[in-house]
């Protein structure tokens, strides 16, 4: 058994198959996700697991170099969430943000119920 950071075998695999430039997506629980998009769901009832607790047990094996978020969510606890752990944050609205997700390599769905709770996030690389 691991005995530390990310336990959940298929996001554990999803993460390490990311390279740089890649993105994926941590949702809240009513994103609509492309059928095509692989699918890591970790909802259990609504507003667990919260997406600020998926988000930083991913950030802390990933390394990030952007991320995009909804305008919507300006000025309310996800644009926060995303600040806090990235720097280069790009703003775009709720339905482009949408528009992006067939490009993603997964998206990990919480149970989180804050509404527009969801990013996309680009990889960087460690050197």
């Amino acid at each position: 058994m691991k005995k530390s950071g990310l336990l959940n075998p298929q996001l554990c695999a999803a993460v390490a198959r990311l390279g740089h430039t890649q993105t994926f997506v941590i949702a809240d629980a009513g994103l609509p996700i492309p059928h095509e998009i692989p699918v890591i769901d970790l909802a259990l009832v609504l507003g667990t697991p919260r997406f600020q607790e998926v988000f930083d047990a991913i950030l802390d094996e990933v390394v990030v170099e952007g991320a995009t978020i909804a305008h919507e969510a300006l000025g309310h606890e996800p644009e926060q969430w995303v600040r806090s752990r990235i720097e280069e944050v790009e703003i775009v609205s709720h339905e482009d943000l949408k528009k992006e997700l067939p490009s993603v390599s997964f998206v990990v769905r919480t149970g989180e119920t804050t509404p527009y709770s969801n990013v996309i996030v680009r990889c960087g690389v460690p050197f």
